[in-house]
């Protein structure tokens, strides 16, 4: 327990309350603490200060709006971003966390940034200032990330002790998370030894708290791990301690002790970005279950078109593969072999004005340039296509350069596509094949009024 004026132990349920950030934004939130210092405190008979009660499993809160401003903000949504419409709302206290979810008067919040000490959220509707509103976390989610967040701060203490390699940041994602180890490599013997001595930890139930200290220029806190802190830190700072075996400045959302991860699985190592460090991958706590859950419904599926067990199913898989290159090489040459055939038809077929108008399914590019190479005759005006017969596919348009530069951007948008010349056919891709007769039509009055023309 710390001195008065000089760092508070907090309750360790009290870390509901948080606020997460990763080690490249380490900083605490005034909101956070404000509402902690709200909270009934009990003077021991030593003088020290202990925070009682504060926010015990707190899934709700109320809070006062302080102010609510229009705003346009650009999210990701279903993996595209779009700029919505809506509104930053601020708050004098929240226990809403970036990334967390929650809702603030059954409003969806899409997005919490930090502006300053303060936590601006941004929503969809308006919520007038002055008003008191009442706040919800999406717990599910909520201790989700509690659970990767703890595993994490677990992993990079046990790596850097082990194998003297400091994490340089984590991402956390939807299904797995990942952390940026300094170090070139990590194999297999080492990442199975460290997900054991991970797992032995958990095993353990070791607490997990967090400590305040009120001054920032503190000279206890030089002894933790820290990357530093934002220039427009304002507030306390708080430790994460994990008993004998890590202190770490971070705000972040997390379990009170070790067992509440109940299992951490180390799933495989990758290249980072930068040079000479690895990304370890992992899940935490329920996770598990359901990485777990989506493999086993892999592998049913697996094993029912490999027609053959799990310990099977790699060469099985490889042999399909190798089967499906085989019949594509086929396919290929097949495909080479009808085009020289279709322009050696049309050539023996071919009557004063006829044009080539021709879609095949099953072709693709190359198909399409061996039957033009093939008829080798600028005059000859081809309209092909290969693709899907409604949506999607490659259109070629040859002949003489001026047809070409009359008729190149018009087919194409009416394929709804794109395309260009370059020194040869007029070619690119179409969304929809279905104005493939629309296309046809416009061509073929091009050249009749030429033809009245001349």
């Amino acid at each position: 327990m710390g001195q008065v004026h000089s760092r508070l132990t907090i309750s360790p349920t009290s870390t509901k309350l948080a606020w997460m950030m990763d080690l490249r934004m380490l900083t605490t939130m005034h909101a956070f603490f404000k509402f902690c210092n709200n909270q009934t405190c009990v003077d021991d008979a030593s003088g020290n200060t202990n925070m009682c009660n504060v926010g015990t499993g707190a899934i709700e809160f109320k809070a006062k709006v302080k102010s609510c401003t229009e705003q346009v903000s650009t999210l990701v949504i279903n993996g595209k971003k779009e700029k919505i419409k809506g509104y930053n709302v601020v708050l004098d206290d929240t226990i809403l966390f970036p990334e967390g979810g929650g809702q603030i008067n059954g409003i969806d919040v899409l997005r919490i940034t930090r502006r300053g000490a303060e936590a601006v959220n941004f929503v969809t509707s308006e919520i007038p200032a002055g008003g008191e509103v009442d706040l919800k976390v999406d717990w599910k989610r909520r201790f989700d990330h509690m659970q990767q967040h703890t595993g994490q701060h677990l992993i990079t203490a046990i790596a850097e002790k082990m194998y003297g390699c400091p994490t340089t940041s984590w991402n956390l994602g939807e299904k797995t998370t990942s952390i940026e180890l300094d170090i070139q490599n990590l194999t297999s013997d080492q990442i199975a030894a460290l997900e054991t001595e991970v797992n032995k930890c958990i095993y353990q139930r070791i607490p997990v708290t967090p400590i305040v200290y009120q001054d920032k220029e503190d000279p206890e806190l030089k002894q933790f791990r820290c990357r530093g802190l934002p220039d427009d830190h304002e507030g306390p700072v708080r430790v994460l301690n994990i008993e004998g075996i890590d202190a770490t400045l971070c705000c972040g959302t997390h379990l009170s002790n070790l067992a509440h991860l109940q299992m951490i699985k180390l799933l495989w190592v990758e290249k980072s970005k930068k040079k000479d460090r690895v990304n370890l991958v992992y899940v935490a706590g329920n996770r598990i279950l359901k990485y777990l859950g989506q493999c086993v419904a892999v592998e049913k599926s697996l094993t029912s078109v490999l027609k053959g067990p799990l310990d099977d199913h790699v060469e099985l898989a490889d042999k399909a593969v190798k089967a499906s290159k085989t019949a594509q090489k086929s396919v290929q040459n097949l495909l080479r072999d009808l085009a020289v055939l279709e322009a050696q038809k049309f050539k023996t077929d071919r009557k004063p004005g006829d044009i080539l108008v021709l879609h095949r399914k099953e072709g693709d590019n190359e198909f399409m340039n061996i039957i033009v190479r093939e008829i080798n005759d600028l005059t000859v005006i081809c309209f092909l296509t290969v693709g899907d017969d409604k949506g999607q596919g490659l259109f070629l348009l040859s002949g003489p350069a001026d047809f070409l530069q009359a008729m190149g951007e018009k087919v194409a948008e009416t394929l709804e596509g794109r395309g260009s010349a370059s020194r040869g056919p007029y070619q690119g891709k179409a969304n929809k094949m279905s104005q493939r007769s629309k296309a046809e039509k416009l061509i073929r009055e091009f050249l009749l009024n030429q033809c009245g023309d001349s």
